[in-house]
């Protein structure tokens, strides 16, 4: 096995394990990270499916009581139903806006360039909406 395939792993590994439970995007530091690599063929893309599919199901594993308890409260517990709602609400725009325009956001924005600008510009929106708070 090649080495230097081996350590490009590590580090995308490694990313994708710090990044999946903080509230930024996981996969935009891997496009980045494999861009800096210099790994982004398709071979990439589907080390980048494995792993986030890993981390997918460790977010699963680590929510699976609460999970439980929703499905099981879903005919009585109002907590549950609000929840279950808020996911569906949540779910629907997210559904739509990826079957229209899928190939379109796949084409243009799963690249370094995009995800970068995307990055600086969250950045600077996160620094307004924090000043404008504590001026009130």
């Amino acid at each position: 096995m090649d080495p230097v395939l081996l350590a490009k792993a590590l580090i995308l590994g490694v990313i994708e394990g710090l990044t999946e439970f903080l509230p930024i995007s996981s996969t935009g530091h891997l496009i980045l990270a494999g861009d800096l690599l210099g790994f982004d063929d398709e071979k990439a893309k589907v080390f980048e499916i494995v792993i986030q599919t890993g981390a997918m199901l460790a977010i699963v594993w680590e929510y699976r009581a609460k999970f439980c308890r929703v499905l099981a409260g879903l005919a009585s517990d109002r907590a549950a139903q609000r929840f279950a709602v808020n996911l569906i609400v949540a779910f629907i725009p997210a559904a739509v806006l990826g079957l229209a325009f899928g190939k379109l956001i796949k084409t243009y924005l799963f690249h370094a360039v995009p995800v970068a600008l995307a990055f600086i510009v969250g950045a600077f929106v996160i620094l307004w909406v924090e000043r404008r708070m504590r001026r009130r």
